[in-house]
């Protein structure tokens, strides 16, 4: 891992930005709009692109040098004031070092024409750490995915293709790495039949490299000191190039759907609801069917569960997926009621033993400082307000969050017809549809259906192999009191507790991998306490536990659900028996890659085993989904996207010969 840094700015007497790392400017001081729709909008022909686009059309941009958000900003005004209301623009940008909040306000302040756009994504700018970001704004027609890291790294991950590309970054001479024939192979790689690029530099031997790459790239007139700039076509990856590796076919996209843009989506918690809203923004019409009489009504419907990152100092597929993650969803909770639904109040997990310490320190070498910070146990205790007995980590954009309110924002979509009281007991494919029964009573059809019920998914013979495995937690809830109070953080060891949410305290929670009864227990409850006196012991007596009785303590329970490598499970499925078939080859020679298109379960998708971390992971698998579905840039790297995917667990047991 790479700690990220912010871009070290300086500012000039017309209070212009000037980078300190590769002393230049970030646009032109005399005429940068000006400039930027020139370069950009006017040679990748963006006024008619996006005047030409159809109903639900979309077109990709991507960019190398995110910077200000400049570019991006024009770009979105250009698409608003041309394209039409149901088409969406999907904006990829490559930063290596990304601008603080504060350094972005006061860029932006700059072009005060772009203020309505400007404050959009400075609303949302926060949680911005290394790896894809991504962002979703004016209800998901405009979607913003950061790739936050070196471009040579980032890039190669995408897995998307781009219609358009800005060659920014700042001049060849001050940041050579930026303008490599490397860098302008993965342009090639990602672009899309026909894709456009414009440049500011008409420098010839950048021209020359990005011909080489499969670009026809001419000089044109500039603008202001810009005598000319490059614009260009691609024509094709070179002959001569080595050709682009082929994903292998059991994570290969199914084919581009081009049917009727109607779902059903099986599970109203936290992986339902998020999913129907994904769907929903890009204009699908979605059924949501929920067994219960309310959303959230199961793991999802905790009164307080945590946004807490554990992470590995090893870069993993989880620890990706869970900083990607954890952007996501703190953004989304930005347009939520704070102290009700959620408080970004940081969480602080305490260094209980030696092996956590240890683990701490890893990753307080391996991630910036913004994300996560050491400290003491007399600053631990300074920021938590309570006696604690040790020091630990520190998340400073942490907090709670109520997750039934989570749900309840993205269930009420207007795309979305939440059906409650719904049991799908059966699945049948008649013809293109899907068709949710619940005995000789038909439910609701569509071509597409997507399994977001939890370990119930194991219900449905084409899902009823996927390793999925049921936890029972428990949680406590204790009322404030006037001393408890003093909480400010969410303090978490091998337990947790909250600061109070409308007058109680959550404590957690219960691990039981072996009981299958939701009842409440004393023991459970017990057990919950215990893990706060290994928090603080001055908290236990804040809350007069030592007091309570066993039958005045109030809790739920609720089964989390979670796979065997802890990753979710979201994508396609493919028929196992065929898949077995098809690629028998593997049992004795797992190298082989057979080139047979893989057997899927036409319209079947997965958003299951999310574990304890479905408030980070969930979300951001949605919007996965989503991408496979409408064949857009995954929200995640492509390996990422691969370690979650259905089918691993089916090339796992024939590459072992089970």
């Amino acid at each position: 891992m790479t700690v990220t840094r912010h871009a070290q700015i300086d500012w000039d007497e017309q209070g212009n930005p000037h980078s300190r790392e590769f002393c230049d400017v970030y646009f032109s001081t005399e005429s940068g709009l000006a400039e930027t729709r020139h370069v950009f909008l006017v040679q990748n022909d963006l006024a008619n692109r996006f005047t030409a686009l159809p109903e639900h059309g979309r077109l990709v941009i991507g960019e190398t040098g995110f910077g200000t958000g400049l570019n991006f900003l024009c770009a979105w005004q250009l698409f608003e004031e041309c394209a039409t209301a149901s088409a969406r623009l999907h904006f990829v940008s490559v930063e290596k070092f990304p601008l603080s909040l504060v350094d972005l306000q006061r860029s932006l302040a700059l072009w005060p024409e772009l203020a309505a756009f400007a404050e959009q994504l400075l609303a949302q700018y926060v949680a911005v750490h290394e790896g894809f970001q991504r962002f979703v704004f004016d209800g998901g027609r405009v979607t913003l995915t950061l790739l936050i890291g070196d471009a040579l790294e980032m890039l190669p991950q995408l897995d998307g293709q781009i219609d358009a590309w800005f060659l920014d970054g700042f001049a060849p001479a001050k940041n050579p790495e930026m303008w490599t024939p490397q860098l302008f192979a993965e342009l090639a790689r990602l672009a899309a039949p026909d894709s456009t690029i414009g440049t500011f530099t008409s420098t010839g031997w950048v021209r020359r490299a990005l011909n080489a790459a499969g670009f026809k790239m001419k000089r044109v007139p500039g603008i202001g000191h810009k005598w000319e700039v490059l614009r260009g076509v691609f024509v094709g990856w070179p002959e001569e190039a080595p050709a682009i590796p082929a994903a292998k076919p059991w994570f290969a996209r199914p084919a581009k759907y081009a049917g009727q843009r109607k779902a059903l989506v099986i599970g109203a918690g936290m992986a339902g609801c998020t999913t129907a809203a994904s769907l929903a923004a890009r204009g699908w019409q979605v059924s949501l069917l929920e067994r219960h009489a309310e959303v959230a009504q199961e793991a999802s419907g905790m009164p307080q569960g945590v946004l807490y990152l554990k992470l590995s100092a090893h870069g993993t597929a989880l620890s990706q997926l869970i900083l990607s993650g954890f952007g996501y969803t703190r953004r989304a909770l930005e347009r939520l009621q704070r102290g009700i639904d959620w408080d970004g109040c940081g969480v602080l997990q305490l260094a209980f033993n030696g092996k956590e310490a240890q683990r701490q320190a890893q990753l307080a070498e391996a991630f910036d400082p913004e994300l996560l910070q050491l400290v003491d146990k007399s600053e631990a205790e300074a920021r938590s307000g309570i006696t604690l007995t040790s020091g630990g980590l520190f998340f400073p954009e942490g907090g709670w969050v109520h997750p039934p309110a989570l749900c309840r924002a993205h269930a009420a979509h207007a795309n979305i017809e939440l059906h409650l009281h719904r049991e799908v007991v059966e699945l049948r494919r008649n013809g293109d549809q899907w068709q949710a029964w619940d005995g000789d009573k038909l439910l609701a059809t569509a071509p597409v259906v997507i399994l977001a019920g939890a370990a119930d998914i194991k219900r449905f013979p084409a899902s009823a192999d996927l390793p999925l495995k049921r936890i029972r937690g428990q949680i406590t809830r204790l009322p404030q009191t006037e001393a408890s109070q003093t909480l400010r953080t969410v303090v978490c060891a091998e337990g947790y507790v909250a600061p109070p949410r409308l007058g109680e305290h959550t404590l957690g929670a219960s691990f039981d991998f072996k009981n299958d009864d939701l009842s409440i227990t004393t023991a459970d409850h017990l057990g919950n306490l215990h893990y706060m006196q290994e928090i603080s012991d001055d908290l236990l007596e804040r809350l007069g536990a030592p007091s309570l009785a066993p039958e005045d303590l109030q809790g739920r329970a609720a089964f989390r659900c979670t796979s065997p490598d802890y990753l979710p499970i979201v994508g396609p499925l493919a028929d196992k028996e065929a898949f077995t078939q098809t690629y028998a080859a593997l049992s004795k020679d797992a190298r082989q890659v057979p080139d047979a298109p893989c057997p899927w379960l036409e319209g079947l998708y997965i958003n299951s085993g999310h574990g304890s971390r479905g408030l980070i992971t969930a979300p951001l698998c949605a919007e996965l989904l989503a991408a496979w579905l409408t064949d857009e840039p995954l929200p995640l790297p492509r390996s990422v996207a691969e370690a979650c995917h259905p089918n691993r667990f089916m090339l796992r047991e024939l590459i072992r010969g089970n």
